[in-house]
Protein backbone atom coordinates (compact mmCIF):
# COMPACT_ATOMS: atom_id res chain seq x y z
CA UNK A 1 0.00 0.00 0.00
CA UNK A 2 0.81 3.68 -0.51
CA UNK A 3 2.20 6.41 2.10
CA UNK A 4 0.06 9.25 1.52
CA UNK A 5 -0.26 13.05 2.57
CA UNK A 6 -3.43 14.40 3.64
CA UNK A 7 -2.95 18.55 3.32
CA UNK A 8 -6.01 20.47 5.09
CA UNK A 9 -6.46 22.73 7.38
CA UNK A 10 -10.06 21.78 8.18
CA UNK A 11 -9.43 19.04 11.12
CA UNK A 12 -12.67 17.22 10.35
CA UNK A 13 -11.58 16.73 6.22
CA UNK A 14 -8.05 15.69 7.72
CA UNK A 15 -9.73 13.13 10.22
CA UNK A 16 -12.29 11.22 7.52
CA UNK A 17 -10.07 11.17 4.67
CA UNK A 18 -7.26 9.85 6.88
CA UNK A 19 -9.88 7.39 8.55
CA UNK A 20 -10.85 6.16 4.99
CA UNK A 21 -7.76 5.51 3.66
CA UNK A 22 -6.17 4.07 6.29
CA UNK A 23 -9.03 1.50 5.91
CA UNK A 24 -7.79 0.87 2.49
CA UNK A 25 -4.75 0.31 3.48
CA UNK A 26 -2.24 3.54 3.09
CA UNK A 27 -0.43 4.67 5.35
CA UNK A 28 -0.95 8.28 6.19
CA UNK A 29 0.91 11.46 7.15
CA UNK A 30 -1.36 15.00 7.82
CA UNK A 31 -0.46 18.24 7.07
CA UNK A 32 -3.03 21.80 7.74
CA UNK A 33 -0.58 24.11 6.38
CA UNK A 34 2.62 24.59 4.16
CA UNK A 35 4.59 24.18 6.51
CA UNK A 36 3.72 20.95 7.70
CA UNK A 37 3.38 19.77 3.99
CA UNK A 38 7.02 21.06 3.33
CA UNK A 39 8.10 18.65 6.31
CA UNK A 40 6.34 16.21 5.76
CA UNK A 41 7.36 15.53 2.14
CA UNK A 42 10.64 15.77 3.44
CA UNK A 43 10.34 12.83 6.20
CA UNK A 44 8.21 10.30 5.02
CA UNK A 45 8.60 10.77 0.31
CA UNK A 46 4.97 10.03 0.21
CA UNK A 47 3.56 8.20 -3.10
CA UNK A 48 0.86 10.40 -3.27
CA UNK A 49 -0.22 14.17 -1.99
CA UNK A 50 -4.01 15.25 -1.63
CA UNK A 51 -3.58 19.18 -1.26
CA UNK A 52 -6.46 21.59 -0.48
CA UNK A 53 -6.49 24.58 -2.19
CA UNK A 54 -7.18 27.27 0.58
CA UNK A 55 -5.66 27.13 3.14
CA UNK A 56 -4.74 30.13 5.85
CA UNK A 57 -1.07 30.45 5.47
CA UNK A 58 0.04 29.51 1.50
CA UNK A 59 -2.48 28.51 -0.63
CA UNK A 60 -2.34 24.96 -2.07
CA UNK A 61 -1.90 26.37 -5.63
CA UNK A 62 1.53 28.24 -4.64
CA UNK A 63 2.58 24.95 -2.38
CA UNK A 64 1.77 23.02 -6.05
CA UNK A 65 3.95 25.95 -8.13
CA UNK A 66 6.62 25.84 -5.36
CA UNK A 67 7.08 21.98 -5.54
CA UNK A 68 6.99 22.25 -9.62
CA UNK A 69 9.05 24.76 -9.86
CA UNK A 70 12.07 23.21 -7.27
CA UNK A 71 11.85 19.71 -8.66
CA UNK A 72 10.53 18.65 -5.63
CA UNK A 73 7.20 17.32 -7.76
CA UNK A 74 8.35 13.77 -7.87
CA UNK A 75 4.80 12.28 -6.67
CA UNK A 76 1.28 12.27 -8.05
CA UNK A 77 -0.99 15.54 -6.27
CA UNK A 78 -4.50 15.73 -6.36
CA UNK A 79 -6.18 18.96 -5.33
CA UNK A 80 -8.82 19.56 -3.10
CA UNK A 81 -11.17 22.49 -2.88
CA UNK A 82 -15.06 23.35 -2.05
CA UNK A 83 -14.96 26.31 -4.42
CA UNK A 84 -13.18 24.71 -7.71
CA UNK A 85 -14.05 26.64 -10.97
CA UNK A 86 -12.90 25.41 -14.52
CA UNK A 87 -10.19 27.88 -14.46
CA UNK A 88 -8.86 26.72 -10.96
CA UNK A 89 -8.41 23.28 -12.16
CA UNK A 90 -6.27 24.15 -15.30
CA UNK A 91 -4.33 26.34 -13.25
CA UNK A 92 -3.90 23.60 -10.91
CA UNK A 93 -2.97 20.71 -13.91
CA UNK A 94 -0.81 23.30 -15.20
CA UNK A 95 1.59 23.13 -12.56
CA UNK A 96 1.51 19.56 -12.33
CA UNK A 97 -1.50 18.00 -10.15
CA UNK A 98 -2.87 15.34 -12.07
CA UNK A 99 -6.62 15.73 -10.31
CA UNK A 100 -8.95 18.56 -8.83
CA UNK A 101 -11.54 17.07 -6.36
CA UNK A 102 -14.57 18.87 -4.97
CA UNK A 103 -15.71 18.92 -1.65
CA UNK A 104 -17.37 16.92 -0.19
CA UNK A 105 -15.98 14.38 -1.79
CA UNK A 106 -17.77 11.05 -1.80
CA UNK A 107 -16.15 8.26 -1.07
CA UNK A 108 -16.18 6.52 -4.81
CA UNK A 109 -14.76 9.84 -6.41
CA UNK A 110 -11.76 9.49 -3.56
CA UNK A 111 -11.15 6.07 -3.62
CA UNK A 112 -11.21 6.13 -7.69
CA UNK A 113 -9.42 9.24 -7.80
CA UNK A 114 -6.69 7.95 -5.42
CA UNK A 115 -6.37 4.67 -7.27
CA UNK A 116 -6.03 6.10 -10.56
CA UNK A 117 -3.12 8.58 -8.98
CA UNK A 118 -1.09 5.46 -7.75
CA UNK A 119 -1.13 3.12 -10.66
CA UNK A 120 -0.79 5.52 -13.56
CA UNK A 121 2.85 6.81 -14.29
CA UNK A 122 2.99 10.59 -13.97
CA UNK A 123 5.59 12.94 -16.51
CA UNK A 124 6.76 15.58 -13.70
CA UNK A 125 8.85 17.55 -16.05
CA UNK A 126 7.65 20.92 -16.94
CA UNK A 127 9.51 22.68 -19.58
CA UNK A 128 8.05 25.60 -22.18
CA UNK A 129 4.55 24.43 -20.95
CA UNK A 130 2.04 22.18 -19.31
CA UNK A 131 2.00 18.69 -20.51
CA UNK A 132 -0.87 16.93 -21.68
CA UNK A 133 -2.49 15.83 -18.36
CA UNK A 134 -5.99 14.90 -16.84
CA UNK A 135 -7.80 16.86 -14.18
CA UNK A 136 -10.31 15.03 -12.36
CA UNK A 137 -12.90 17.36 -11.72
CA UNK A 138 -15.43 16.59 -8.59
CA UNK A 139 -16.50 20.64 -9.62
CA UNK A 140 -19.25 19.36 -11.91
CA UNK A 141 -19.07 15.85 -10.43
CA UNK A 142 -17.45 14.62 -12.85
CA UNK A 143 -14.16 12.12 -14.03
CA UNK A 144 -11.63 13.81 -16.54
CA UNK A 145 -11.25 16.62 -18.17
CA UNK A 146 -7.85 17.37 -20.42
CA UNK A 147 -5.85 20.37 -21.44
CA UNK A 148 -2.97 21.50 -22.81
CA UNK A 149 -1.95 25.51 -22.86
CA UNK A 150 1.51 24.01 -25.22
CA UNK A 151 -0.52 23.33 -27.90
CA UNK A 152 -0.77 24.81 -31.50
CA UNK A 153 -3.56 27.43 -32.08
CA UNK A 154 -6.22 25.54 -33.21
CA UNK A 155 -4.84 22.28 -32.94
CA UNK A 156 -7.24 19.35 -31.96
CA UNK A 157 -6.80 17.78 -28.52
CA UNK A 158 -7.90 14.74 -28.28
CA UNK A 159 -9.92 14.47 -24.51
CA UNK A 160 -10.69 11.51 -22.06
CA UNK A 161 -14.19 11.23 -21.15
CA UNK A 162 -15.46 13.19 -18.69
CA UNK A 163 -17.72 10.48 -16.41
CA UNK A 164 -21.15 12.62 -15.42
CA UNK A 165 -22.42 9.46 -13.61
CA UNK A 166 -22.18 5.31 -13.78
CA UNK A 167 -24.25 5.21 -17.21
CA UNK A 168 -23.18 8.37 -18.97
CA UNK A 169 -19.97 10.02 -20.38
CA UNK A 170 -19.38 13.18 -22.33
CA UNK A 171 -15.95 14.32 -23.55
CA UNK A 172 -14.71 17.75 -23.78
CA UNK A 173 -12.72 19.43 -26.25
CA UNK A 174 -10.80 22.33 -24.42
CA UNK A 175 -9.33 24.23 -27.47
CA UNK A 176 -11.75 26.36 -27.55
CA UNK A 177 -12.78 29.76 -26.38
CA UNK A 178 -13.13 29.82 -22.35
CA UNK A 179 -17.09 30.78 -22.61
CA UNK A 180 -17.96 28.33 -24.92
CA UNK A 181 -16.12 25.45 -23.02
CA UNK A 182 -17.82 26.69 -19.41
CA UNK A 183 -21.45 27.08 -20.77
CA UNK A 184 -20.52 23.24 -22.24
CA UNK A 185 -18.90 21.92 -18.98
CA UNK A 186 -21.67 23.88 -17.03
CA UNK A 187 -24.60 22.13 -18.64
CA UNK A 188 -23.48 18.89 -18.41
CA UNK A 189 -22.69 19.63 -14.66
CA UNK A 190 -26.27 20.46 -14.41
CA UNK A 191 -28.05 17.50 -16.59
CA UNK A 192 -26.20 15.17 -14.27
CA UNK A 193 -27.59 16.29 -11.22
CA UNK A 194 -31.52 16.66 -12.97
CA UNK A 195 -30.71 13.44 -14.22
CA UNK A 196 -29.69 12.28 -10.51
CA UNK A 197 -32.48 13.83 -8.45
CA UNK A 198 -35.35 12.37 -11.20
CA UNK A 199 -35.96 16.18 -12.99
CA UNK A 200 -36.21 17.43 -8.90
CA UNK A 201 -35.43 21.38 -9.03
CA UNK A 202 -35.59 21.67 -5.41
CA UNK A 203 -32.93 19.12 -4.98
CA UNK A 204 -30.74 19.91 -7.95
CA UNK A 205 -31.10 23.89 -6.23
CA UNK A 206 -29.66 22.31 -3.02
CA UNK A 207 -27.05 20.28 -4.11
CA UNK A 208 -25.56 23.20 -6.38
CA UNK A 209 -26.32 26.35 -3.85
CA UNK A 210 -28.31 27.90 -6.50
CA UNK A 211 -31.64 29.98 -5.35
CA UNK A 212 -34.44 27.96 -7.51
CA UNK A 213 -35.26 30.84 -9.76
CA UNK A 214 -32.08 31.42 -10.69
CA UNK A 215 -31.45 27.84 -11.16
CA UNK A 216 -34.28 27.70 -13.08
CA UNK A 217 -33.21 31.14 -15.35
CA UNK A 218 -29.21 28.84 -15.72
CA UNK A 219 -30.74 25.86 -17.31
CA UNK A 220 -33.06 27.90 -19.82
CA UNK A 221 -29.44 29.61 -21.07
CA UNK A 222 -27.71 26.95 -20.91
CA UNK A 223 -30.70 25.10 -23.23
CA UNK A 224 -30.83 22.18 -20.93
CA UNK A 225 -34.02 20.10 -21.72
CA UNK A 226 -36.02 20.50 -18.50
CA UNK A 227 -38.56 17.67 -20.14
CA UNK A 228 -36.50 14.61 -20.37
CA UNK A 229 -36.36 14.10 -16.56
CA UNK A 230 -39.51 15.88 -15.96
CA UNK A 231 -41.34 14.55 -12.72
CA UNK A 232 -44.61 15.63 -11.39
CA UNK A 233 -43.68 16.40 -7.94
CA UNK A 234 -40.21 18.21 -6.13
Amino acid sequence: MATILVVDDELGIRALLSEILSDEGHSIELAENAAQARAARERRRPDLVLLDIWMPDVDGITLLKEWSTTSQLNMPVIMMSGHGTIDTAVEAIKFGAIAFLEKPITLQKLLRAVEQALIKPQARTITNGPSLRSVDAAYAHNDVMQSSAAAPMGASIPAPPLALGPQSEQSFQLNRPLREARDAFEKSYFEFHLSQENGSMTRVAEKTGLERTHLYRKLKQLGVDLTRNKRTSV
